[in-house]
C-alpha cells in the first residue's frame, strides 16, 4: 500500500521552519521534552515505544535516553535525515504509518507489538484527508495487549495546511478504529481539557473486555 499525500506534505518548503526551530532549541540546551515525560510515564520500564510522525526525532530520542525500546516513523525524507543528523542512534523507518506492516518491521529488526505509541505533535491534524479512521486503525494494530496510544494536537487554529479536528470528531474516529478514550488533557502536564491543545491516551477498546 503507498499512503495518499498528507496535509504536511502539501506544506513543501513552509515546513522547514518546524526542523530549524527545533534544531535551535535543542542545539541550545532548552527543554523540549514534555511529550516524552508523559510518555514516559505512560508506559512500563524497557517499553517497546513506536513514534509515529517522529518529525526530527526529538520525542523517540528521549524516550530511547530514558531505558525504551524506539522505533521512529517518518516519511518526510529532509525530518529523517534530520534525525539522523542529531540522534545517529535512533532507529527511524523513512515510510508513512499507513504503509508500516509486520514484513517491515522484521527487516528492521523491530518488534510488531508495542506498549506505546506515540502520535504527537499535531501528527493526526497532518494526515491525509481521509485516512484518519485508517491511521487509527494502524495505531490500534500496532499495540500490544494493554497499550496505549498518547496522541496530541491543535483541534483548532493549527499549524498552515492541518484540518480543524473537533474533540467529537476525533473521539468517533478512534471509536470507529477500535479504540476508546482513556483520558483527555489540555497539555503534556495534565492540565483540564481546553480548546486551544488536546492531548488524549487511548487504548484499544477489546482490552477493556473482561475475560468471561
Amino acid at each position: 500500500m503507498t499512503a495518499p499525500p498528507t496535509r504536511w506534505a502539501a506544506g513543501g518548503s513552509d515546513n522547514d521552519y518546524y526542523a530549524e526551530t527545533f534544531a535551535t532549541l535543542v542545539a541550545d540546551g532548552e527543554d523540549v521534552d514534555g511529550e516524552a515525560r508523559l510518555a514516559d510515564a505512560l508506559c512500563p520500564r524497557g517499553a517497546r515505544v513506536l513514534d509515529a510522525g517522529a518529525g526530527m526525532g526529538r520525542v523517540a530520542a528521549a524516550l530511547q535516553q530514558r531505558g525504551h525500546h524506539v522505533l521512529a516513523v517518518e516519511p518526510d525524507a529532509g525530518l529523517v535525515a534530520r534525525a539522523q543528523a542529531t540522534y545517529p542512534d535512533l532507529a527511524v523507518l523513512p515510510v508513512d504509518v499507513l504503509d508500516v506492516d509486520a514484513g517491515m518491521l522484521a527487516a528492521a529488526g523491530a518488534p510488531e507489538a508495542y506498549d506505546l505509541v506515540v502520535a504527537v505533535g499535531n501528527v493526526m491534524v497532518f494526515v491525509a484527508e481521509g485516512t484518519e479512521v485508517a491511521v487509527l486503525r494502524r495505531l490500534h494494530d500496532l499495540l500490544a495487549p494493554g497499550g496505549r496510544v498518547l496522541v496530541g494536537f491543535h483541534p483548532v487554529d493549527g499549524p498552515t495546511t492541518s484540518r480543524d479536528y473537533a474533540p467529537e470528531d476525533f473521539t468517533a474516529d478512534a471509536a470507529a478504529a477500535g479504540l476508546h478514550v482513556d483520558a483527555r488533557y489540555g497539555s503534556y502536564e495534565l492540565h483540564p481539557p481546553a480548546q486551544a491543545y488536546a492531548v488524549w491516551v487511548l487504548a484499544r477498546t477489546t482490552d477493556r473486555v473482561a475475560p468471561a
